[in-house]
């Protein structure tokens, strides 16, 4: 059998990766950038991704060196050097924006002299200069959850696709991730801006570091899969919604699992169905506990705060469940004005087209009362919560029989619904809602403007 040269031996692959030290930026604050290539020099484009791909800064013949992989790179990160810092300059507009880092070289020096490229991207998000001074309306990105599924360096908080099939419970914001902003974020905001609405950005974390961001606005959104919040976030939000502000959460599985911030916000801690490994478990003071939100010694449903929760929800088209479902959502109250001027009527459907009942959705408890659903109240879901449609949704019996309070075989409903406690809450209850905004579902576009306009600039304490 033919074996390799030792000059083929020593030609080394070509890559490239990188991140940054922060997950957002005010304008005139430095970026870390930490990169790690094989080339000896490669190029960085940044660009803001909305309803256009603007390109603001690039630059050739960066030098390149690479790093080692630590081998608890997913949980404590890299710990590469910093590469070079760019200021954001004052003129760059809030969003989100992606650096793509290229190299090439020419292969080998004496053999496979092939033209080779590499190419990896990062993202961060930029905070606005004059926070609520262009728009009453803030977007949080659900950055954990790019976390919590980025299995670089060998884990994530799932177990799927970690080696060996191990489930982490510590993940680093300190190594590449992609994300999954283009999934459902990135539809609702190119809708957005082509329907002239302006929007600032944020962090998840930044309602835990940044709080004071929160009193420039009127609604803060969270949009597509929101699952990963930290008790400073809920507890900040949650004091804003109190003081009149409102909120839209045009998102599923919303604030489903606790997680605990360390290293300055650059990882996240969540033992999830192993709570009791959790150090917190031993204490006994299981407020901070790593698991479900809804989990009876945790005692804080997430649906206090959206007024849906994920036990009472499931999965419509995915993990099995209702593979053969129409993903549309059946009205209830058509009354109601989050369907002013969309002419449907008691028992009509809305989403199928675009299956915007799917992937994940969120629920809470409830019975019917003269033909209409009603909440029962008692599974945190506030006082007032309005019941607006529903969808039938179900749990895999693997994601849900670890619980010992879990009812096997309950099949739930995505629940979209409205409370006003305070500041008015607005929950879609399922992931896949851009989806009808992306394929321009002339319900699911009224809907989204009346929301969007009425809780935009509703005065404090004036009920809707």
């Amino acid at each position: 059998m033919a074996t390799l040269t030792q000059t083929e031996n020593q030609i080394r692959p070509l890559y490239i990766d990188g991140y940054t030290h922060q997950l957002s930026y005010a304008p005139g604050a430095d970026i870390a950038f930490h990169v790690s290539t094989s080339a000896e020099n490669y190029s960085l484009e940044i660009a803001r991704i909305g309803a256009t791909r603007e390109v603001v800064w690039s630059q050739a013949s960066l030098p390149g060196e690479a790093h080692p992989i630590p081998e608890n790179a997913s949980s404590h990160g890299c710990g590469w050097p910093i590469a070079f810092t760019l200021e954001v300059p004052e003129t760059w507009q809030s969003g989100y924006y992606e650096g793509t880092l290229r190299a090439t070289d020419s292969g080998g020096a004496h053999v496979y002299r092939n033209h080779r490229t590499a190419e990896s991207t990062l993202f961060f998000i930029v905070r606005p200069a004059r926070p609520g001074a262009d728009t009453p309306i803030l977007l949080q990105l659900s950055t954990n959850t790019y976390n919590a599924y980025n299995n670089w360096g060998g884990f994530s908080l799932y177990g799927y696709h970690g080696q060996s099939k191990i489930q982490g419970n510590r993940v680093s914001f300190n190594r590449p991730t992609r994300g999954i902003f283009t999934n459902w974020e990135l539809p609702f905001i190119v809708w957005a801006e082509q329907n002239g609405y302006t929007l600032d950005y944020a962090a998840n974390s930044d309602l835990e570091y940044h709080p004071e961001l929160l009193e420039h606005y009127k609604l803060v959104l969270s949009v597509g899969h929101d699952e990963y919040w930290s008790a400073p976030m809920r507890d900040n939000l949650e004091a804003f919604i109190e003081n009149g502000g409102n909120a839209a959460f045009f998102s599923g599985n919303s604030v489903c699992w606790q997680v605990r911030s360390e290293d300055d916000g650059r990882a996240l801690v969540c033992w999830k169905q192993t709570y009791n490994q959790d150090p917190v478990y031993k204490t006994g003071d299981y407020r901070t506990l790593s698991t479900l939100w809804s989990h009876y010694l945790v005692e804080r449903p997430e649906n206090q705060l959206t007024g849906v929760g994920f036990l009472q929800g499931g999965y419509h088209l995915s993990h099995g469940q209702f593979m053969d479902g129409a993903g549309e959502y059946t009205v209830h109250r058509p009354e109601h004005w989050v369907f002013e001027g969309t002419n449907l009527a008691q028992n009509d459907t809305f989403g199928g087209e675009n299956t915007i009942v799917g992937y994940e959705c969120d629920g809470c408890e409830w019975n019917l009362e003269n033909g209409l659903p009603v909440p029962t109240y008692r599974d945190g879901t506030p006082e007032g919560f309005t019941i607006l449609a529903t969808a039938p949704v179900r749990w895999h019996p693997d994601d849900c029989e670890w619980y010992e309070r879990w009812e096997k075989g309950r099949t739930g409903a995505a629940t979209m619904g409205i409370y006003t406690q305070g500041g008015t809450v607005f929950t879609a209850a399922t992931t896949d809602w851009a989806h009808g905004l992306a394929g321009g579902d002339a319900v699911v576009e009224r809907i989204t403007h009346n929301i969007l306009q009425r809780l935009a600039r509703r005065i404090h304490n004036q009920n809707p």
